[in-house]
């Protein structure tokens, strides 16, 4: 097993100053955007993901020493570590696990950051308990505590399991931040995938209030004459 030197180490020999730059731009890190001073050094997400499994982690608290690194890309890592780690884990451990993904919540800061670990890891474990829990996220000041809850259901949903995003959908249809308007939407759509009347039923309830940006995800894969009927309020 590895520790954390020893994975930033491997990170920086493929850091990319351009890429850099990019991604910075990207995720909206300047002043008063949603990202504001995050640090980035240039690492797609393939190559992380390949670093994670070649220097797998056995203990929290080198996977800690990563998720509360400044740079992003070691937050990230930090992540896809924690996924593997959490694969393989008993049931007391999984739920150590996800109290730490939860204490952490503040460095998961980012809507790829959430995205790529939220279903594997919170959508999993809740799955099969009391989703309380989820409630208190979606009702969060946080943001990201938000965009967790929402984006974890994709877990129950591909398991044709939709009480969890039809309710926090409704529930944030006057939220002013279009990243949870982005992740509902996502949701909805996958929703739709498994059971179209689904996405129907919502839609035929609330297209009309729905945030616009909600909206345009939620109805992406329809055709264009459904479409355009939930478009024209």
């Amino acid at each position: 097993m590895y520790n954390a030197e020893t994975i930033k180490n491997e990170l920086n020999k493929i850091a990319d100053k351009e890429k850099a730059i990019h991604l910075s731009r990207f995720f909206k890190t300047g002043k008063g955007e949603y990202g504001e001073g995050d640090v980035f050094i240039g690492i797609q997400v393939p190559h992380q993901r390949k670093i994670a499994k070649q220097f797998p982690v056995a203990d929290l608290s080198e996977i800690e020493k990563l998720i509360d690194d400044p740079v992003h890309e070691f937050r990230l890592t930090a992540l896809l570590l924690l996924i593997e780690l959490y694969k393989k884990a008993g049931e007391e451990e999984q739920k150590n696990i996800v109290n730490f993904y939860l204490k952490k919540s503040s460095r998961i800061n980012n809507w790829d950051l959430v995205d790529l670990s939220a279903p594997q890891i919170i959508g999993h474990f809740y799955y099969s308990r009391k989703r309380d829990k989820l409630y208190q996220l979606v009702k969060s000041s946080s943001l990201w505590e938000q965009r967790i809850a929402v984006v974890s259901t994709y877990y129950f949903i591909k398991k044709s399991d939709f009480n969890e995003i039809l309710a926090f959908s409704e529930m944030l249809l006057e939220h002013k931040h279009d990243l949870i308007h982005k992740a509902s939407g996502w949701m909805l759509r996958e929703a739709g995938k498994m059971d179209l009347n689904v996405l129907r039923g919502f839609l035929d309830k609330h297209h009309k209030v729905m945030p616009r940006t909600m909206l345009r995800y939620s109805i992406e894969k329809l055709d264009k004459s459904e479409r355009l009927k939930y478009m024209l309020k």
